[in-house]
């Protein structure tokens, strides 16, 4: 392979370092109840990793489940609760702060740790655990992250962490959220859904 300049794709296997956390119990309220009525009543979050340069990098991303719209992100080396704090932060502040919100995701110690329950706390956002080990209890992320992987990530990754945060943005900005149409949104993209939505509440005059 050296002489014939071969470079392998082989990815190296992933594994989370186990950690011992606090237990905590928190019940799952949203109990796969995925088809929500409007806006910012129910956000759902999870983490993968992405090859990027010589390592992992961990993706944090919140979802509105309305129109499975991603309204949060984050992207770092260390999938800890400053990653995914980072990406509440930004899906809170892009939908100007609402109330009300419910969000699910599953047991990782980045959602269960104390410093992410009470970013929860301070934004008043009710939260939402999956049962321990079923993935089906957040159906909708890991679709989501199954399409990331399969359709956009590079099979060897990318060249850096910058490199993966650019396409990864360009991703769910461009086409995820414009240009591919959601069989959950009647074929709509999740910005054409939640402009119909708006619209039809504006023209009823609640809005």
């Amino acid at each position: 392979m050296k002489q014939l300049g071969l470079v392998s794709c082989q990815l190296p296997k992933h594994r989370y370092n186990l950690k011992s956390q606090e237990h905590v119990e928190i019940p799952n309220h949203l109990d796969r109840q995925f088809a929500v009525t409007t806006p910012n009543q129910v956000w759902v979050g999870d983490v993968t990793y992405i090859w990027a340069g010589n390592r992992w990098a961990y993706l944090a991303i919140v979802i509105d489940l309305f129109a499975r719209k991603p309204i949060g992100w984050a992207i770092s080396l260390s999938p800890d609760s400053n990653l995914t704090s980072k990406a509440l932060k930004i899906a809170y502040e892009h939908r100007d702060r609402p109330r009300g919100v419910m969000f699910h995701s599953d047991q990782g110690s980045h959602y269960t740790s104390r410093k992410y329950r009470q970013t929860l706390w301070r934004y008043q956002i009710k939260q939402s655990l999956s049962r321990r080990g079923n993935c089906w209890d957040n159906a909708p992320m890991e679709r989501f992250f199954r399409s990331l992987k399969s359709k956009w990530v590079p099979a060897c990754g990318y060249q850096s962490v910058a490199d993966a945060r650019q396409s990864i943005t360009n991703y769910i900005i461009r086409y995820y959220s414009q240009i591919r149409p959601h069989q959950y949104n009647g074929g709509l993209t999740p910005n054409e859904s939640e402009k119909q939505y708006w619209g039809n509440l504006q023209n009823c005059g609640q809005f």
